[in-house]
């Protein structure tokens, strides 16, 4: 299958592995409107690539995904599309797009082996820790910070981290915006390995050739098996999370909070419950 139509996204295969590489590094890997609709995307391509029996998720440079891009936001310039645009390149972010990455990257029929190579936040997080598995740098840092932009974690937060690390721990992590480390996300059961940062791609790349080596449809058909009860999940939360994510894009928290942090400074937020 042609890849090259992908700006942000690099895919290679060797041995019915292909290697999902998020490729914008200067910008720590954060997601644009474009880059939103290619993540979207990408996971219908591979689920459809005959050549592809396995997938290794991982990201350029130091980050994995440091989430949406809050400059952009603030720019304005997180809203792509028009007249002639490619199929990337689709107008606004909006929560149907949202709801797309989770249910696309849900029914993906390959085992996706998410190595973690930097910080994986807000977005970032939620792609991470929708893998099958998690290979993750101890020194890795993760956190769903929408919160601190003033907006619901909406895009899958709501939805994956209480079924790893159950609702209590989430709703902290969520309601605040905490980081925690690869190795005390590996502690918790968050994740499954938590390595040494050079050991992160070689053992990813072991346990997905492994899985690409392996019977097929007795893997895919058992990923598909659990994966029926996050869909589940996923459709109980998501449509809620989403809304109000979308209602939060609109409060004077969120613009205060994207202007403090191109102004880098702290921001100060409405204390009424009034908007």
């Amino acid at each position: 299958m042609d890849y090259s139509d992908y700006q942000f996204l690099k895919v290679e295969t060797v041995d019915r592995v292909a290697t999902l590489t998020l490729n914008r590094p200067d910008a720590l890997n954060a997601v644009t409107s474009r880059m939103h609709h290619e993540i979207e995307q990408i996971w219908i391509d591979l689920r459809g690539d005959r050549d592809v029996n396995a997938i290794l998720f991982t990201g350029v440079g130091r980050a994995f995904c440091a989430g949406g891009d809050v400059k952009a936001m603030g720019s304005g310039s997180l809203v792509g599309g028009g007249k002639g645009a490619t199929r990337f390149e689709r107008g606004p972010i909006t929560a149907a797009n949202g709801r797309r990455i989770v249910e696309n990257m849900l029914d993906v029929e390959q085992p996706i082996i998410g190595a973690i190579n930097g910080d994986a936040v807000g977005l970032g997080a939620t792609l991470a820790l929708l893998c099958d598995i998690t290979v993750v740098s101890e020194k890795a840092r993760f956190a769903d910070t929408h919160v601190k932009v003033g907006v619901v974690a909406g895009d899958g937060g709501a939805v994956i981290w209480p079924l790893l690390i159950g609702p209590h721990r989430a709703k902290e992590f969520l309601m605040r915006g905490n980081f925690i480390n690869g190795a005390e996300a590996g502690r918790i059961g968050m994740v499954n390995y938590a390595v040494a940062p050079d050991q992160v791609m070689p053992r990813a790349r072991e346990l997905a050739q492994e899985l690409a080596d392996g019977p097929t449809w007795a893997i895919r058909w058992s990923k598909l098996s659990v994966n029926k009860w996050l869909k589940q999940q996923a459709n109980l939360i998501l449509d809620a999370s989403l809304a109000y994510e979308m209602m939060t894009f609109k409060t004077e928290d969120h613009k205060e909070a994207v202007k403090a942090f191109v102004e880098k400074r702290k921001a100060n937020f409405v204390r009424s419950s009034d908007d």
